[in-house]
């Protein structure tokens, strides 16, 4: 058993001054002071005096087998390693393809998701990649959320140059497979949906909603601060009537300020702030283009870019508790995953990171285990060691 206590607690709700319980994987109590005999050698005790305690991060947008090819396979980005999410107070994340489905495979996909299970965090995956007809490990997107542990959803890309050109019809079924397999299996079946610079923006979406009787939970548009004004316009819209739009984090801090500035600014037009979410495009290939379609640059982010945008909304002004949504419990209800993962609170995952007043990760408890140490890591990967 861990106990921490003294820690100033956001369950992202902040909480005030609370003693925490981690027994096994689960969070067993959370009171104003918890006694327990301090002779016992099966528990840790952990003064959290001056430190903030907040639910571990869920990343629900990561390229965990590495992203890119964009400009041929020596520009495919490097896979993720454990420590890369645990540095970044990342305890849950949601592995995709992204361009290339072909060297980047499901299988390959599946297998990495599974060892960063093991290796201490948790992590789901979606099939799909951008290429439509989707493919897929059992044959169908519906008996790949049924029949495989870690699937939850499907992955699409929409309006872009390097998509299939899906049409809203092909989105319907594609969004009704993915639906569908959610309900038999009880999970998500969502369709996260990469937004590209295209032309037609959110309209294939709109289209979808409007022709077919899909809830619109099932779509989730991501990168829709990363491109035009004009999507980000219409995502503001799809809000209002119920959407989850995903933010991607920026690259760098500089880049962080002006993503919390959009967030700040469409919270003003009337946004719940229940249907955004945030996530990092780690290990995705960031590539420029020129105005012929040719790569010209190549980069790409970690999640640790994740901290850098919350301490962006908290610098704003806006209260941690309400920034910390974007990053935990909002995503959890995405994901079909409320209750257990983005919060603190009794019988939830014990998925824990400690922040000090600068709101600096120091220490990460993931799935009831320490993975980090004031600022060491101790979780590593099977070849970080």
């Amino acid at each position: 058993m861990i106990l921490l206590k003294n820690a100033d607690v956001y369950a992202p709700k902040y909480l005030g001054k609370k003693d925490v319980l981690v027994e096994g994987t689960k969070i067993r109590k959370i009171s104003d002071n918890i006694q327990i005999n301090q002779a016992d050698e099966f528990v840790q005790t952990i003064n959290m005096e001056d430190k903030i305690l907040i639910p571990g991060i869920i990343d629900q947008h990561v390229h965990i087998t590495g992203g890119g090819g964009e400009g041929g396979p020596s520009t495919r980005v490097p896979e993720s390693n454990l420590s890369d999410f645990i540095s970044s107070g990342v305890t849950t994340v949601l592995g995709i393809l992204g361009t290339d489905g072909i060297s980047r495979s499901l299988e390959n996909l599946y297998a990495k998701a599974k060892a960063l299970n093991e290796d201490g965090i948790t992590c789901y995956i979606e099939t799909g990649s951008y290429a439509y007809p989707s493919p897929t490990l059992t044959g169908s997107v519906e008996r790949d959320i049924y029949l495989i542990d870690l699937c939850i959803g499907a992955k699409i890309a929409v309006s872009d140059h390097r998509s299939s050109n899906i049409t809203s019809e092909e989105l319907i079924r594609l969004a009704t497979e993915a639906r569908r397999g959610g309900m038999i299996s009880g999970k998500a079946g969502i369709i996260t949906m990469h937004m590209g610079s295209g032309k037609k923006g959110l309209l294939p979406v709109l289209e979808a909603l409007k022709e077919s009787d899909l809830p619109i939970k099932t779509f989730i548009p991501t990168h829709i601060n990363m491109r035009s004004p004009d999507l980000l316009d219409d995502c503001v819209e799809f809000a209002k009537i119920g959407g989850t739009m995903d933010f991607t984090a920026g690259f760098n801090p500089e880049d962080n300020e002006k993503e919390a500035e959009k967030i700040v600014q469409i919270l003003d037009k009337g946004v719940d702030e229940s249907l955004i979410t945030v996530s990092s495009d780690a290990f995705g290939s960031q590539p420029r283009f020129d105005d012929k379609g040719n790569t010209i640059g190549l980069t790409y982010s970690t999640s640790d870019t994740l901290m850098q945008l919350l301490k962006a909304l908290v610098t704003k002004g806006m209260p941690l508790g309400q920034a910390l949504q974007f990053f935990t419990v909002n995503p959890s209800r995405v994901l079909a995953l409320e209750g257990i993962k983005g919060t603190i609170s009794e019988n939830a995952d014990a998925d824990l990171v400690v922040l000090d007043v600068d709101l600096k990760v120091t220490d990460v408890i993931a799935k009831g285990k320490i993975a980090m140490v004031d600022e060491k890591i101790v979780m590593k990967g099977k070849f970080e060691i």
